[in-house]
């Protein structure tokens, strides 16, 4: 009978997991760490928390989708809007009709989300930690008190770019649609035969969405021409894995996708060019996108990208970072062209239909 990965002598988990590294290239301590990520997933998504949460990110990408060769090991997670703040929405609507209901609706999750995390998260994952006997500490942290930092007992160590930590950041501004169930595994699960790994079925963002999130993120980044926290070079990265597969032409095409994004950041995420002029969303999903930095902030991407390689989150394909914006340059002008080709077209059935009125005697 299998054993639980868990039930092994940490001698045992040191000696599976640098088998496990000489089979698949991968460090010791990003393959341990993956354990956890899979391992919190389970609690969350065995509980009555799963209908409510919605899992996204890059994490998303990588554990899920199969995009990424990044390890990502933050999990993003997006609590119902409707859950959350459903008597500050109108008629249920997850999008604000002005700045001063936005303004409530942000006032008011600032205030609940952490209390419903202290309340509701955290007891679930420490029963789950109760439950399978693991040595494993929780804390609620960051400036808004929307962050569960999971601590575990690491076997391998890394750099201090990826720490012992599992990082759960929370969100409540959004509805997390659309997104679907979907099956998530270890990494490590294919390399260790006769030991059982956690496994996963989390309520997962679409990897369209995920795309048009991560454009305006970097393209905000570009337009303020500043790093903004360490970390950040992983969206270009993600942007350019993306593009190869039918994710980005389903989301260059999904037109209504892209403007729910821009809608939703529009109201939500308000944010300042270099100069102090707002950043327009719309515009950046309509065919104004910009994907490629200049000067310091480019300079300070390209270090970021340097620490995430030196600590082997991308242990088995690292494009050099040249390369990275190369093919975001081509992503940029790929979907901005394919956005203003939708948009004429769209003009051009508006005029048609309006010149269908008038030969009808509207």
């Amino acid at each position: 009978m299998a054993e639980s990965w868990f039930s092994l002598s940490r001698e045992d988990q040191a000696e599976a997991l640098e088998f496990a590294v000489a089979r698949s290239g991968r460090p010791a301590h990003l393959l341990e760490k993956d354990i956890w990520v899979v391992w919190v997933l389970s609690a969350i998504y065995e509980s009555d928390l799963a209908s409510k949460l919605t899992f996204k990110g890059g994490t998303s990408l990588s554990k899920v989708y199969r995009i990424i060769d990044r390890f990502s090991e933050d999990v993003d997670l997006t609590y119902d809007i409707r859950e959350l703040a459903a008597d500050l929405l109108k008629q249920g609507n997850p999008i604000p009709d002005s700045a001063s209901q936005e303004k409530k609706i942000s006032s008011a999750v600032r205030h609940r989300l952490p209390d419903w995390i202290e309340a509701t998260v955290k007891p679930v994952i420490a029963a789950a930690l109760a439950k399978d006997r693991l040595d494993a500490s929780l804390t609620l942290t960051g400036k808004d008190r929307d962050k569960l930092i999971l601590s575990y007992p690491a076997v391998k160590t890394g750099t201090s770019y990826s720490a012992p930590t599992i990082q759960l950041e929370f969100g409540a501004r959004a509805t997390g649609e659309p997104h679907h169930v979907q099956p998530v595994a270890c990494d490590i699960a294919p390399e260790i035969e006769d030991v059982t790994f956690p496994v996963a079925q989390p309520l997962v963002m679409a990897a369209e969405r995920t795309f048009w999130e991560k454009a305006t993120a970097a393209h905000v980044y570009c337009l303020q021409g500043r790093l903004r926290g360490e970390r950040y070079s992983r969206h270009w990265y993600d942007l350019a894995a993306i593009a190869k597969t039918p994710h980005f032409a389903a989301a260059c095409a999904d037109r209504a996708l892209a403007r729910a994004v821009a809608e939703h950041k529009s109201m939500f995420f308000v944010e300042k060019d270099a100069a102090g002029a707002k950043i327009d969303y719309f515009a950046a999903t309509s065919g104004q996108l910009q994907l490629i930095p200049a000067g310091e902030s480019l300079t300070a991407l390209e270090n970021d990208y340097a620490a995430m390689l030196e600590d082997g989150l991308l242990a088995l394909n690292q494009p050099s970072f040249v390369d990275i914006i190369e093919q975001c340059r081509a992503i940029q002008d790929d979907a901005n062209r394919q956005a203003v080709r939708s948009e004429r077209l769209k003009a051009l059935d508006e005029l048609a239909a309006q010149a269908q009125k008038l030969d009808m005697g509207y």
